[in-house]
C-alpha cells in the first residue's frame, strides 16, 4: 500500500522511500540465497556423480558468471566415472508373460 502512495505522489517522502528500500534490501537478499541455495544442491551431486569435486558447486555463488564458468567445466571436461558394464540376461531372451 505504500508503494502505491509513493508513486502517487508528485514530491515523495524521503523517510518513506528509506523505509521501503531498508524493508527491500533485505526481501531480495533472501530471496537470492535461496536462489543460489537452489542452484547449488543439484549442481554438488551432479559434480559427485561426475567424478569432481563437488566444492566447484560454490561457483554457483556467483549467479552468472561462476554457474556458467561450472556449466562449461562440467560440458566439456572429462568425467572421471567409467560406466557400468551391462550384465546380458542369462539364458538368452526374457521369459513370455504368463496369463
Amino acid at each position: 500500500m505504500h508503494i502505491l502512495t509513493l508513486l502517487a505522489q508528485a514530491e515523495p517522502d524521503p523517510e518513506l522511500v528509506r523505509r521501503l528500500m531498508m524493508t527491500m534490501i533485505p526481501v531480495i537478499m533472501i530471496i537470492m540465497l535461496i536462489a543460489i541455495v537452489i542452484v547449488m544442491i543439484p549442481c554438488w551431486m551432479i559434480l559427485k556423480k561426475a567424478g569432481y569435486t563437488p566444492w566447484l558447486a560454490l561457483l554457483c555463488i556467483f549467479p552468472s558468471l561462476g554457474t556458467l564458468v561450472l556449466l562449461y567445466v562440467l560440458a566439456f571436461g572429462e568425467w572421471k566415472v567409467v560406466p557400468a558394464p551391462q550384465q546380458p540376461y542369462p539364458g538368452g531372451y526374457p521369459p513370455p508373460p504368463t496369463v
